[in-house]
């Protein structure tokens, strides 16, 4: 039962996200009766389900919907807004309904408001509006997709909203807390946002789920047969240097032992590669079944705000490693309500600049080599460098001389700073200055970097650049001494050479001239708190959230792309981990937020 339960959960839930995005469809086309029976298929098979597992609180809710959905496609009932906001409240209970059985209970049963609201419909009169607690002076405003009034009001055990059933209305998973000292802009403070603060309320996914929800992945038949067939390949470049093992243990070392050992040598190292990429692409899955999540979450906050927002997905094919969609997930959920609540203006404004009322937010996904490259579209008003500039300094982020000297690009990733925010206001979405800094810790995190591009009265992109797979990850081999580093290649732009007299000291921090632009120069002896007695003889151009400056090393050794080894007993600050290089020397992976973060000012002989 166990497992019919989880194979029923997997199943059903991508059926409500493709019911949910069909049904963002369905306003726009409301008279669209291929849609419509999808939806009705899609509903009815989730409900023969939940009889078949004996759910009757389920079965009951599904049945009102089912017959809501009959009537509509044999034109007994006109779509409305109330209408939808009606089905939409069931499809969300459904979901929380799924939470329940993934912790191990019974689903609750959906209020009696929203039944009564449901059967309304289905008898021909108006339904009633959803019913609004009084608010409650000091409270935050708390708006839950798809989910009951009676729901999205019920405290938890500390006073505070069920968090949890507000995370899985939305993202369909559970809650993660964010990282300590964690922040956000264009934005608000991390328990504003429920994706990415989850007070505790006392409900735990159970070790069980939460084990087969981190090892259980879909993978395509074909795929596995790559992997038996290379297995077997591997079996036979396995036996053939057995042969010659004895051959050269009994004493024949001639020329054509020799290139047959080389021969052997190159077929294995060929076929180990091709078993390397085949394993990887077994983590790999469709970016899609991420993006499917976000139409239903940025109609309802549209509606919420008074917006008209279409979001648009394109590239939804595209595959990225497992682990790295799960991560994903909330730096995009960040993204996207920003774009409607900042980026999208109200449909007058709209009008009155010559715009369409309704805006458009397009989230795209490509693979460019070895990345994937995700974007986040829309064509709102646009961010201001000047203004960016101003609320840095007004808020304390940054002083006015600091400010004076960044460029427009600078400006616009002033909004990555921990308490940026352009709101006036703080509303129950944003205006508190968290959220954007947690994108970045998040892609950063995921060896991927953000840039961002505006235009006023355009509109905004945001750029994010990831690798495939964090199971190998490239990296620049650079040395100090005879102590080799790695440093993740997404980082690095170039390799200069160093001369003593290009280096300028500004403020007592080292400088260099590169292509018209000012960089800073950091040792890597210094941010390592190393003593050293020569001069760095290269320097590493490298770009770190918003950061760019020069990483000067003594040497360099190149490309790799190593399997990082994580250290478990002790992790020095700046070590992301460790691998071994092809001689077998141990090469520690540094990780250089923390070690900008965390290193003293630079010693003044350090280029002497």
């Amino acid at each position: 039962m166990d497992e019919m339960l989880q194979d029923f959960l997997t199943e059903a839930s991508e059926l409500l996200s493709d019911v949910d995005n069909k049904l963002v469809e369905l306003e726009k086309r409301p008279g669209d009766a291929g849609l419509l029976n999808e939806i009705f298929r899609g509903f009815h098979t989730i409900k023969g389900g939940a009889g078949f597992l004996n759910l009757p609180a389920m079965v009951d809710l599904c049945h009102l919907t089912e017959n809501l959905f009959d009537q509509l496609r044999r034109n007994e009932l006109t779509l409305s807004a109330l209408i939808m906001d009606a089905i939409l409240e069931a499809t969300g209970v459904v979901r929380i309904m799924f939470d329940d059985l993934t912790r191990g209970g019974q689903p609750t049963p959906a209020s009696s408001a929203l039944l009564a609201r449901l059967r309304a419909v289905i008898s021909g009169e108006a339904p009633p509006a959803p019913a609004k607690a009084a608010p409650v002076p000091g409270a935050r405003a708390v708006h839950a997709p798809g989910m009951s009034p009676a729901q999205q009001q019920a405290p938890g055990a500390d006073g505070e909203p069920d968090w949890d059933a507000f995370f899985n209305a939305i993202t369909q998973a559970p809650p993660q807390a964010p990282p300590r000292n964690s922040t956000q802009p264009y934005g608000r403070r991390a328990s504003d946002d429920p994706a990415v603060d989850a007070p505790p309320t006392g409900r735990r996914t159970t070790d069980r789920v939460a084990v087969a929800r981190e090892t259980t992945i879909r993978i395509d038949t074909s795929r596995l047969d790559q992997v038996l067939t290379l297995s077997g390949e591997l079996g036979l470049a396995k036996n053939r240097l057995n042969c010659l093992r004895q051959d050269i243990v009994g004493g024949r070392a001639d020329a054509n032992m020799l290139r047959n050992f080389d021969e052997a040598v190159n077929q294995l190292d060929l076929v180990v590669g091709d078993l390397q990429r085949a394993v990887m692409k077994t983590r790999m899955q469709p970016i899609g079944r991420l993006f499917q999540k976000y139409p239903r979450m940025a109609r309802d906050l549209a509606r919420s705000l008074g917006k008209e927002v279409e979001l648009v997905l394109e590239g939804e094919d595209t595959e990225l490693d497992r682990a790295m969609i799960d991560d994903l997930a909330d730096p995009l959920i960040h993204l996207v309500r920003n774009a409607v609540d900042h980026g999208i203006e109200p449909a007058e404004a709209r009008l009155a600049t010559g715009k369409a009322a309704r805006s458009t937010v397009r989230l795209c996904a490509r693979q460019e080599g070895d990345h994937v490259a995700i974007e986040i579209r829309d064509d709102g008003r646009g961010m201001n460098p000047e203004v960016l500039r101003r609320k840095a300094v007004e808020k304390g982020l940054i002083d006015a001389d600091a400010a004076s000297r960044l460029d427009s690009n600078q400006s616009l990733h002033l909004v990555f700073l921990p308490g940026f925010s352009t709101k006036e206001q703080v509303s129950s979405v944003s205006g508190r200055g968290v959220g954007m800094d947690v994108v970045k810790t998040g892609i950063e995190k995921l060896n991927g970097r953000i840039e961002i591009e505006s235009e006023m009265g355009v509109g905004t992109i945001f750029r994010i650049s990831l690798p495939l797979t964090l199971a190998i990850l490239p990296v620049l081999v650079v040395k100090h001494g005879a102590q080799p580093f790695a440093v993740p290649l997404g980082m690095v732009h170039e390799i200069i050479t160093l001369r003593p007299e290009a280096i300028q000291r500004v403020g007592g921090q080292a400088t260099i001239v590169v292509r018209d632009q000012v960089l800073s120069v950091r040792s890597l002896a210094a941010l390592l708190g190393w003593s050293s007695d020569r001069t760095p003889q290269y320097g590493v151009l490298m770009q770190c959230a918003s950061t760019a400056f020069v990483l000067a090393v003594d040497d360099y050794v190149g490309r790799e792309d190593v399997v990082i080894k994580p250290l478990t007993d002790i992790k020095p600050q700046g070590v992301a981990g460790a691998t071994l290089s092809g001689d077998g020397s141990v090469i520690l992976i540094l990780d250089i937020e923390p070690l900008l973060k965390g290193a003293a000012r630079e010693r003044a002989d350090a280029f002497a």
